[in-house]
Protein backbone atom coordinates (compact mmCIF):
# COMPACT_ATOMS: atom_id res chain seq x y z
CA UNK A 1 0.00 0.00 0.00
CA UNK A 2 3.06 2.27 -0.23
CA UNK A 3 3.18 4.86 -2.97
CA UNK A 4 6.41 4.95 -4.95
CA UNK A 5 8.15 8.17 -5.87
CA UNK A 6 7.09 10.27 -2.87
CA UNK A 7 9.33 13.36 -3.05
CA UNK A 8 9.58 13.74 0.73
CA UNK A 9 10.98 10.21 1.06
CA UNK A 10 14.54 10.47 2.48
CA UNK A 11 17.53 9.35 0.44
CA UNK A 12 20.84 8.38 2.01
CA UNK A 13 23.95 8.78 -0.11
CA UNK A 14 26.46 7.18 2.25
CA UNK A 15 29.21 8.68 4.36
CA UNK A 16 32.77 9.41 3.30
CA UNK A 17 35.06 11.55 5.43
CA UNK A 18 35.65 14.93 3.82
CA UNK A 19 39.41 15.62 3.89
CA UNK A 20 38.75 19.38 3.70
CA UNK A 21 36.81 19.37 6.99
CA UNK A 22 38.44 20.91 10.07
CA UNK A 23 36.54 18.46 12.27
CA UNK A 24 34.57 15.26 11.71
CA UNK A 25 31.56 14.88 14.03
CA UNK A 26 30.03 11.41 13.69
CA UNK A 27 26.76 10.16 15.23
CA UNK A 28 26.22 6.41 15.01
CA UNK A 29 23.55 3.94 16.08
CA UNK A 30 24.37 0.23 16.43
CA UNK A 31 25.06 -1.20 12.93
CA UNK A 32 25.67 2.34 11.73
CA UNK A 33 29.15 1.91 13.17
CA UNK A 34 29.97 -0.31 10.18
CA UNK A 35 29.59 2.67 7.86
CA UNK A 36 32.38 4.48 9.71
CA UNK A 37 34.56 1.42 10.19
CA UNK A 38 34.60 0.94 6.42
CA UNK A 39 36.36 4.32 6.19
CA UNK A 40 39.36 2.90 8.05
CA UNK A 41 40.81 1.60 4.77
CA UNK A 42 40.97 5.04 3.15
CA UNK A 43 41.21 7.58 6.01
CA UNK A 44 44.63 8.38 7.47
CA UNK A 45 45.63 9.04 11.07
CA UNK A 46 45.23 12.81 10.59
CA UNK A 47 41.56 12.36 9.68
CA UNK A 48 40.90 10.28 12.80
CA UNK A 49 42.77 12.77 15.01
CA UNK A 50 40.17 15.43 14.16
CA UNK A 51 37.20 13.10 14.60
CA UNK A 52 34.67 12.98 17.43
CA UNK A 53 32.43 9.91 17.50
CA UNK A 54 29.14 9.67 19.39
CA UNK A 55 27.81 6.11 19.49
CA UNK A 56 24.67 4.53 20.91
CA UNK A 57 24.31 0.77 21.16
CA UNK A 58 20.91 -0.76 20.50
CA UNK A 59 22.12 -4.28 19.77
CA UNK A 60 24.02 -7.08 21.48
CA UNK A 61 27.13 -6.38 19.37
CA UNK A 62 27.78 -3.04 21.07
CA UNK A 63 31.00 -4.11 22.80
CA UNK A 64 32.46 -5.37 19.52
CA UNK A 65 31.73 -2.06 17.76
CA UNK A 66 33.10 -0.05 20.66
CA UNK A 67 36.42 -1.95 20.55
CA UNK A 68 36.73 -1.50 16.79
CA UNK A 69 36.02 2.23 17.00
CA UNK A 70 38.56 2.63 19.79
CA UNK A 71 41.14 1.10 17.45
CA UNK A 72 40.58 3.97 14.99
CA UNK A 73 42.32 6.30 17.47
CA UNK A 74 39.80 9.06 16.98
CA UNK A 75 40.22 12.23 19.02
CA UNK A 76 37.19 11.25 21.10
CA UNK A 77 34.82 8.25 21.17
CA UNK A 78 31.82 8.54 23.48
CA UNK A 79 29.16 5.87 23.99
CA UNK A 80 25.68 6.91 25.09
CA UNK A 81 23.31 4.59 26.97
CA UNK A 82 20.24 5.83 25.03
CA UNK A 83 19.40 7.82 21.91
CA UNK A 84 17.97 10.83 23.85
CA UNK A 85 21.21 11.13 25.82
CA UNK A 86 23.26 10.98 22.62
CA UNK A 87 21.07 13.72 21.13
CA UNK A 88 21.65 15.91 24.19
CA UNK A 89 25.41 15.39 23.89
CA UNK A 90 25.28 16.12 20.17
CA UNK A 91 23.42 19.37 20.81
CA UNK A 92 26.05 20.41 23.35
CA UNK A 93 28.89 19.61 20.94
CA UNK A 94 27.23 21.47 18.07
CA UNK A 95 26.70 24.54 20.26
CA UNK A 96 30.50 24.81 20.56
CA UNK A 97 31.39 23.78 17.01
CA UNK A 98 32.95 26.11 14.45
CA UNK A 99 32.88 26.51 10.69
CA UNK A 100 34.50 23.58 8.98
CA UNK A 101 32.80 20.93 11.12
CA UNK A 102 31.29 18.16 9.00
CA UNK A 103 28.45 16.04 10.45
CA UNK A 104 28.01 12.38 9.53
CA UNK A 105 25.11 10.16 10.64
CA UNK A 106 24.52 6.43 10.23
CA UNK A 107 21.89 4.13 11.72
CA UNK A 108 18.18 3.52 11.34
CA UNK A 109 15.89 6.03 9.65
CA UNK A 110 14.39 7.07 12.99
CA UNK A 111 17.84 7.77 14.42
CA UNK A 112 18.99 9.70 11.35
CA UNK A 113 15.83 11.82 11.43
CA UNK A 114 16.26 12.72 15.10
CA UNK A 115 19.93 13.65 14.63
CA UNK A 116 19.02 15.85 11.66
CA UNK A 117 16.39 17.60 13.79
CA UNK A 118 19.06 18.51 16.35
CA UNK A 119 21.41 19.68 13.60
CA UNK A 120 18.75 21.86 11.97
CA UNK A 121 18.03 23.44 15.38
CA UNK A 122 21.67 24.59 15.29
CA UNK A 123 21.30 26.09 11.82
CA UNK A 124 22.92 23.27 9.84
CA UNK A 125 21.63 22.82 6.29
CA UNK A 126 20.27 19.24 5.98
CA UNK A 127 21.82 18.98 2.52
CA UNK A 128 25.29 19.30 4.07
CA UNK A 129 24.83 16.33 6.44
CA UNK A 130 26.29 13.03 5.22
CA UNK A 131 23.89 10.16 5.97
CA UNK A 132 23.86 6.38 5.55
CA UNK A 133 21.05 4.01 6.48
CA UNK A 134 22.17 0.88 8.32
CA UNK A 135 20.24 -1.68 10.35
CA UNK A 136 16.51 -2.19 10.66
CA UNK A 137 14.04 -0.61 8.25
CA UNK A 138 11.62 0.01 11.14
CA UNK A 139 10.19 3.51 11.06
CA UNK A 140 9.56 6.36 13.45
CA UNK A 141 5.94 7.37 12.86
CA UNK A 142 3.80 10.30 13.96
CA UNK A 143 0.06 9.78 14.26
CA UNK A 144 -1.48 12.71 12.38
CA UNK A 145 -4.55 12.54 14.64
CA UNK A 146 -3.13 12.66 18.20
CA UNK A 147 0.41 13.80 17.19
CA UNK A 148 2.01 10.99 19.22
CA UNK A 149 5.31 9.46 18.05
CA UNK A 150 6.06 5.75 17.93
CA UNK A 151 9.54 4.34 17.29
CA UNK A 152 10.44 1.04 15.61
CA UNK A 153 7.18 0.56 13.72
CA UNK A 154 7.52 -2.54 11.56
CA UNK A 155 3.95 -3.19 10.40
CA UNK A 156 1.30 -1.35 8.44
CA UNK A 157 -1.29 -0.82 9.64
CA UNK A 158 -0.34 -0.60 13.32
CA UNK A 159 -2.28 0.48 16.38
CA UNK A 160 -1.25 3.88 17.72
CA UNK A 161 -0.29 3.33 21.38
CA UNK A 162 -1.35 6.90 22.19
CA UNK A 163 -4.90 7.05 20.82
CA UNK A 164 -5.68 3.47 19.73
CA UNK A 165 -6.42 4.20 16.07
CA UNK A 166 -5.34 1.77 13.33
CA UNK A 167 -2.81 3.69 11.24
CA UNK A 168 -1.62 3.24 7.68
CA UNK A 169 2.08 4.11 7.56
CA UNK A 170 2.58 6.49 4.67
CA UNK A 171 5.78 7.11 2.70
CA UNK A 172 5.26 10.82 3.39
CA UNK A 173 8.13 12.00 5.58
CA UNK A 174 8.43 15.15 7.67
CA UNK A 175 12.02 16.38 7.96
CA UNK A 176 10.93 18.87 10.60
CA UNK A 177 9.52 16.07 12.76
CA UNK A 178 11.96 13.36 11.70
CA UNK A 179 9.11 10.91 11.19
CA UNK A 180 6.83 9.25 8.67
CA UNK A 181 3.12 10.00 8.82
CA UNK A 182 0.48 7.55 10.04
CA UNK A 183 -3.16 8.12 9.09
CA UNK A 184 -6.29 6.27 10.25
CA UNK A 185 -6.98 3.43 7.84
CA UNK A 186 -10.58 2.67 8.89
CA UNK A 187 -11.94 6.14 9.65
CA UNK A 188 -15.08 5.64 7.54
CA UNK A 189 -15.78 2.12 8.83
CA UNK A 190 -14.18 1.63 12.26
CA UNK A 191 -13.09 -1.93 12.95
CA UNK A 192 -12.46 -2.84 9.30
CA UNK A 193 -8.68 -2.34 9.34
CA UNK A 194 -6.81 -5.11 7.50
CA UNK A 195 -4.48 -7.48 9.32
CA UNK A 196 -1.13 -5.81 10.05
CA UNK A 197 1.61 -6.84 7.64
CA UNK A 198 5.34 -6.58 8.26
CA UNK A 199 6.46 -3.89 5.83
CA UNK A 200 9.63 -2.61 7.50
CA UNK A 201 11.70 -5.57 8.81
Amino acid sequence: MLVKGIKSRPTYNGITLNPAARKHLVALEAEGAEALLEQSQSANSEEWSKSEILFVATSATAADYEQKMAALKANNVWQAPTIPILLNRLSAVLSKSHMGTCLYVSGTEGFIGQVMQVAMNHGIDPASIKTEHRGSEARRVQCVHCKGFTDNVRTSPYTCPHCGLSLLVRDHYSRRLGAFQGVCIDAEEPGTAPTPEVMFP
